[in-house]
């Protein structure tokens, strides 16, 4: 069992502390602009609210953002989330690839969102996690915990790939699966799974939604 489990056992999180950290994870997860660059200070201290783990994962990313040129950030950012296909944020893509059943698997979290009034203006997909960590840390904790746990597997892959990689942002998602359920060995094995096969790779079309290039958009 890991150190941070270990803690968390001792000490769990409060709802609090859980929608805090989501909050931050869906910050440093997010492209790193100018604005989210301008907020680190007030994210770092946003950390001491959190217990010792949680807040060393958050603040190994946080550090990272902080130390690193810009334009370095971007581009590794385009490189890690929206090149690599298992460093996705988008979670049903996990699951479903771009085939037909991914249009209702992102309908799910449309159809959640709409029921709290949460409204996506981001040009994202609903199923980004960026989008869903502030939702459930600022609209409907419980629909938003559950939609996570829904999509564990996919989330534990990128998890994975990011640690693998040995990218910095895989201290976000250390802290996001801190907030959820321990894994099952049947969760386990379907991470497995995912990992072994990948996605499907039937290509359809995903109107009315729509991805955002970052590359396109940011500059």
């Amino acid at each position: 069992m890991s150190r941070l489990l270990r803690a968390l056992r001792r000490h769990p999180l409060s709802e609090d502390q859980r929608a805090l950290t989501h909050r931050i994870a869906a910050l440093v997860l997010d492209y790193p602009d100018g604005r989210l660059l301008a907020d680190l200070p007030l994210l770092r201290t946003a950390t001491d609210g959190l217990p010792d783990p949680v807040r060393d994962e958050l603040g190994g990313v946080l550090d990272h953002l902080r130390r690193t040129p810009e334009r370095r950030l971007a581009e590794d950012y385009v490189a890690t989330f929206d090149l690599r296909r298992r460093c996705c944020l988008h979670l049903t893509y996990y699951s479903y690839g771009d085939t037909r059943k991914r249009g209702a698997a992102l309908l799910g979290f449309s159809s959640a969102y709409r029921t709290s009034g949460f409204e996506v203006d981001t040009g994202e997909l609903p199923d980004h996690l960026c989008v869903l960590l502030e939702f459930a840390a600022t609209v409907d904790p419980k629909a938003g915990t559950r939609l996570l746990v829904q999509h564990r597997a996919g989330l534990e892959l990128l998890h994975l790939a990011l640690r693998d990689s040995g990218s910095p942002y895989a201290g976000a998602l250390t802290a996001v699966s801190a907030t959820l359920p321990p894994l099952t060995e049947r969760l386990r094995d379907a991470v497995v799974r995912l990992a072994a096969e990948g996605p499907p790779d039937e290509e359809v079309g995903l109107e009315p939604f729509a991805l955002v290039d970052h590359t396109k958009v940011r500059t």
